[in-house]
């Protein structure tokens, strides 16, 4: 027999295991094990007790434990200083430093409880339990029902920390109640007659309030409700509720009150499967006088492990609906999509449909594409034995308008590419390029071509050989670190094939947005798709340069240009791809510590260097304080131009503004503020300030936001917000637009 068992008495008395032994030689888990060996203690099994010291009185039937007692049954466990169980009545009178542990792991301490032998039913004083996320409920009274309800008289509810070296002071914020009552089974805590305090003064008082116990995952009740002012709506007050559905599904149904258009209702349903998810937003209400609404949805669902299947539904009656009641504001258009796509080695398919819907009048529905259906591929295959790396592509599509070209293309485009070195370290590659495409087009006269001819149907394909040359040269410069110097060559050969659409006959979906910038001075085509190809003979050349000093700063940049053997004439007035030449674009980026980063991107004409695009960015700062500063210039709107078309006055006026923000974080406090004003109009585009204070249980949160551009004809907004959030039990807040 080992030491620690010589030291123990162990005895069975009318169904209880009495155990004596000294603290210091038995641990609890040792004692676990000794208890109950090989099996889970069920309400069924005896109690099982363990003190420093047992008496016994066989005249009143009543067993005595004395000193670090602690007893098992049923999954609960109890600690106390002294232990009197009646035999008679199966009640255990627990008396000082009383801790009693439930089976999901909830701790509560109290001076004086009086228990059922499964200790699931009893009364205690001088209640205290400890909760997730460090809340605390208190109480001075108690009575334990079936494990399931505690019912607290004089509670006290807070997730604050008390002060450790005065206990006595109130907590930040805490709930006073007269009475309570924890449901342990719902993870519900429910008052009566409560009062909200802030360091011990009353601010609030409500008859009844209740909110999920911490422990809860999932609980339905009302979440955080918001007040506020709104030029459309007047007086309006949110309340949102939030309902647990079932495992898989729930909702938050918000009834919105106004003083003006009366109510609205917002609900946000989701749903998951085993194979994916759904999510419903729909939502209605007065609006200016008449009765408005909107539905957003989006799914995802996985059919196998190769493809999946999703959707995305967007829908208004008007923007003006969207923007009042702030459901989805400052927007011109929905779009909604349905697809499927599938995910191989090396491999992509999709298969989709889209349509839109305008909200404002310079975007109309007619003119609007419906994509019906959109298919595409594509495939890049593993180095070959030579090096060369092979990738294809295929697209097709349907385009319909109610006013303007209907298009139906079939496309696909193949690009070997070969990698090798020479002997002075110079990096060499060949790669060949071909992009074939299908065109059936109706009204090609319409909006967005504006060409002379009705209807078309042709073809084009383009080959295009690329011969490309890197030689990085790096220097070791000691103390000043390293510089890297790089010459890029790019030749490219293809036939010599015109763009425009009254010639061609080829209408332009994918290429009327673009601006030409270092990022695309290399590559086949500048354009974004394919519908417009840059063609014939023609190089691109730049010089890459970095400089990596030893203190870890780095000055990396990059300077290029492109020729051609003739003029393209299609690429739009002002782009800097007229000519034979280009224009002269260039980035600089400058990192010279890790709390300053500087980049700068232009475009400047190569005939008298003057700018015509600026993109330049920094940030400064630590989290303490973080500085960030925007300045973008374009000589031309590249969004009031159509191919086919003369571009209107609108599109020659500059696009010039600046930005300007600033972050800090300081202990307890975060304040972020963004500045966009446009320098061409000497106006304010928007304005946003939000500062935030919050500690381990309260957080306090004000934000400005002001858009002065107008949408949907109005004069800008204006949104104040103020929310108060207490930690475990939600806020409320104040806005006004």
């Amino acid at each position: 027999m080992s030491k620690t068992m010589r030291k123990m008495w162990r005895a069975t008395v009318g169904g209880l295991v009495l155990v004596a032994t000294s603290v210091s030689t038995m641990t609890p888990d040792a004692w676990a094990q000794f208890a109950a060996p090989g099996s889970q203690i069920s309400s069924k099994q005896p109690v099982t007790f363990q003190a420093d010291r047992i008496d016994y009185d066989q005249k009143s039937n009543i067993v005595t434990l004395i000193g670090h007692v602690q007893a098992w049954q049923a999954g609960h466990v109890l600690f106390a200083d002294r232990l009197l169980y009646d035999r008679n009545t199966n009640i255990a009178d627990a008396i000082g430093h009383v801790v009693l542990i439930s089976p999901d792991g909830q701790i509560v301490y109290s001076n004086y409880a009086e228990l059922s032998r499964d200790m699931s039913n009893g009364i205690m004083s001088q209640m205290n339990v400890t909760l997730p996320l460090n809340a605390k409920l208190a109480a001075n009274g108690a009575r334990r029902t079936e494990g399931k309800l505690n019912e607290l008289t004089r509670a006290v509810y807070t997730a604050c920390d008390v002060c450790l070296k005065h206990p006595e002071n109130a907590p930040l914020w805490q709930i006073h109640a007269r009475t309570a009552t924890q449901d342990l089974q719902h993870h519900m805590i429910e008052y009566k007659d409560a009062v909200m305090e802030i360091y011990g003064v009353p601010i609030l008082w409500l008859p009844y309030f209740s909110h999920p116990d911490p422990s809860a995952k999932r609980q339905s009740g009302l979440l955080t409700p918001s007040i506020g002012v709104n030029s459309h709506l007047g007086g309006f007050a949110e309340i949102p509720y939030y309902w647990v559905i079932d495992n898989q599904s729930d909702a938050i149904i918000t009834p919105i009150l106004s003083t003006k258009d009366y109510a609205a209702l917002d609900v946000k349903y989701r749903r998951d499967f085993n194979f994916g998810t759904v999510n419903l937003n729909p939502s209605a209400g007065l609006d200016q006088g008449r009765m408005q609404g909107a539905i957003f949805a989006n799914g995802l669902f996985d059919l196998n492990n190769t493809w999946r299947a999703g959707f995305n539904f967007q829908r208004a009656s008007s923007v003006s609906y969207l923007n009042d009641y702030s459901i989805l504001p400052n927007v011109n258009e929905l779009e909604s999509t349905l697809y499927i796509e599938g995910f191989g080695q090396g491999s992509y398919a999709r298969l989709d449909t889209s349509f839109y819907q305008g909200l404002v009048a310079s975007v109309s529905d007619s003119q609007l594409p419906v994509v019906l259906p959109y298919g595409q591929y594509s495939y890049s295959g593993q180095p070959d034995a030579w090096g060369g790396n092979l990738s294809l592509g295929a697209n097709a599509f349907n385009i319909l308008r109610t006013t303007g070209t209907n298009t139906r293309r079939a496309a696909f485009s193949t690009d070997y590419k070969t990698p090798f070195q020479d002997s002075l370290g110079g990096l060499w590659s060949t790669d060949l390029h071909i992009d074939a495409a299908g065109y059936s087009a109706s009204n090609l006269n319409d909006f967005p071509n504006f060409a002379t001819r009705d209807s078309s149907n042709t073809a084009r394909a383009l080959p295009q050989v690329a011969l490309n040359y890197r030689w990085p040269l790096m220097n070791d410069a000691g103390r000043l670190g390293s510089q890297l110097i790089e010459p890029i060559v790019q030749v490219i050969g293809a036939p010599n094939m015109g763009n425009n659409v009254n010639k061609t006959g080829i209408p332009n979906e994918d290429s009327d947005d673009f601006q030409f910038t270092d990022a695309n001075l290399f590559g086949f085509n500048k354009y974004p798709g394919i519908d417009r190809l840059e063609s014939g003979m023609r190089a691109n050349l730049g010089l890459h340069t970095e400089w990596l000093l030893n203190n870890g700063s780095t000055i990396d940049s990059l300077v290029g240009q492109s020729y051609r053997t003739h003029k393209d004439t299609t690429f739009p007035d002002g782009s800097g791809l007229e000519d034979n030449v280009s224009d002269i674009v260039a980035r600089i980026s400058y990192t010279p510590t890790s709390w300053l980063d500087l980049t700068y991107r232009t475009r400047f004409s190569h005939v008298n260097l003057q700018d015509r695009f600026i993109d330049a960015f920094a940030t400064a700062g630590a989290p303490i304080l973080r500085v960030s500063a925007g300045y973008l210039y374009s000589a031309t709107n590249p969004y009031y131009y159509y191919d086919g078309s003369t571009p209107p006055a609108s599109y020659y006026i500059p696009r010039n503004e600046i930005t300007l923000g600033l972050s800090t974080t300081y202990k307890a406090w975060t304040l972020n503020t963004f500045l966009q004003r446009n320098i061409q109009t000497g106006q304010m585009d928007s304005t946003s300030v939000d500062g935030m204070w919050q500690n381990d249980c309260l957080a306090l949160d004000l934000s400005f936001n002001r858009r002065d551009t107008s949408v949907a004809g109005d004069n800008g907004s204006t949104t104040v917000l103020f929310r108060v959030t207490f930690k475990t039990i939600g806020g409320i807040g104040f806005n006004a637009l």
